[in-house]
């Protein structure tokens, strides 16, 4: 189960959302209660690096939000920070220290850790991503099955999450090529690569390239 675990896909210094981690093993552990969490850090951030801009809403002064985006209670937009034309934040979202959420982004209950680049008509839903992991253009995380049944982990042995919606887990440094589908409940190793236009399933060890859902191979570099 090591590719799963916390503290395997991500570093947890580089989120303000650390202790919300505290005494989980699964990183989708985080998502129950994460409207609540929210609620109770906003109210302790630094009223002279931050402002309450709505009821639960809190910004960064030193994030940029276009006037167009719509920030949804409760959301925390971190320190340089950016959010773009027409950005669509549902709620129960963080959005770290210099994370990019794009134009036509859509978020809803999830925490993007500092420096994740959501940048074009990405959604992100149910999911969490590491430091610097990188969604290209079109790629989505999808977060409920055809079926409607609760998601299951495809790791070494299934993990059932007891969740109906779940989207990704994308580790640390992970790059998600252009258009491509994250499945319910899959996990991307850190430093992954996800070629363009993949429909990934299942779990992704760190450090390999995903040219197709059937050639996943180790990274030389």
């Amino acid at each position: 189960m090591r590719n799963v675990a916390i503290h395997t896909l991500f570093d947890l210094t580089k989120t303000r959302a650390a202790d919300r981690f505290d005494g989980l093993s699964y990183p989708w552990e985080v998502l129950s209660g994460l409207r609540e969490y929210i609620l109770a850090l906003g109210k302790t951030l630094p009223e002279d690096r931050f402002a309450q801009v709505a009821e639960g809403v809190w910004v960064a002064h030193s994030a940029v939000v276009a006037e167009s985006a719509y920030l949804g209670a409760p959301c925390i937009i971190d320190e340089d920070a950016e959010v773009r034309h027409c950005a669509y934040i549902r709620g129960s979202a963080i959005v770290g220290r210099g994370a990019v959420v794009g134009n036509s982004c859509e978020l809803k209950n999830c925490i993007l850790f500092d420096g994740a680049q959501v940048p074009h008509f990405n959604y992100v839903g149910d999911s969490i991503l590491g430091y610097r992991a990188h969604l290209g253009a079109g790629a989505v995380t999808s977060n409920v099955k055809g079926d409607r049944s609760n998601v299951t982990v495809k790791a070494d042995e299934p993990i059932p999450t007891g969740r109906y919606k779940l989207g990704a887990m994308v580790g640390d440094g992970a790059e998600i090529g252009c258009g491509a589908v994250l499945n319910p409940g899959c996990v991307i190793g850190r430093r992954t690569q996800v070629y363009p236009l993949v429909s990934v399933r299942g779990v992704l060890p760190p450090d390999c390239i995903a040219k197709s859902a059937d050639c996943v191979i180790e990274r030389k570099n």
